[in-house]
C-alpha cells in the first residue's frame, strides 16, 4: 500500500496544486482514464470545502491530504480541523442566519462530491472531519496479458 500524504495552508491557490497532485497520483494507481476529471472535481471540492472551514473559523492548521494506493483501489482521504456542530448546535446563539448559510454551502459541497464519487465516506466531531473517496483501479497491463 502506497500512500502520499499533502499538508497545506487553507489558502484557495493551494486546492489547484492538491487538484493535480491528486490526478497524478490516481493515473499512477490505475484509476480509468475516463475517471480522472471527476478525481480532480471531488478533490478540488473537498479541499476547498476544507479550506473554508479553516478560514471560517481561523484555524492555522495545514488542510490534510492522504492519496491511498490500495491493491484494487485508490482512495483520497481530506481532512479538516474544524469542529463540526450537529444541526441543533449550529442553529443556537445569534449567528443563526449565518450557520445556516455555511450549513447549506456545507451541503452542496457534499452534494457535489457525492455525485462525482460513488464511495464517499464522511465523518465529522468536534476535533474535524474527514472526506473519503474511493475509486477502483485497473490491474497492471502486465497482470491483463
Amino acid at each position: 500500500m502506497a500512500t502520499v500524504e499533502l499538508r497545506f495552508s487553507a489558502l484557495p491557490e493551494h486546492v489547484r496544486t492538491a487538484r493535480l497532485v491528486a490526478a497524478a497520483v490516481a493515473r499512477r494507481a490505475g484509476v480509468d482514464e475516463a475517471v480522472l476529471d471527476e478525481v480532480r472535481l471531488a478533490v478540488g471540492e473537498a479541499c476547498s470545502r476544507a479550506v473554508g472551514l479553516h478560514q471560517s473559523n481561523d484555524i492555522t492548521a495545514p488542510v490534510k491530504v492522504a492519496l491511498i494506493e490500495e491493491e484494487k483501489q485508490f482512495s483520497i482521504e481530506v481532512g479538516d480541523e474544524a469542529p463540526h456542530a450537529a444541526p441543533a448546535e449550529r442553529v443556537a446563539g445569534g449567528a443563526a442566519a449565518d450557520a445556516d448559510v455555511e450549513a447549506e454551502e456545507d451541503e452542496m459541497g457534499l452534494a457535489v462530491i457525492s455525485g462525482l464519487v460513488d464511495d464517499v465516506e464522511v465523518t465529522t466531531g468536534a476535533s474535524g472531519g474527514l472526506i473519503r473517496m474511493t475509486w477502483p483501479t485497473a490491474p497492471p497491463a502486465a497482470a491483463l496479458v
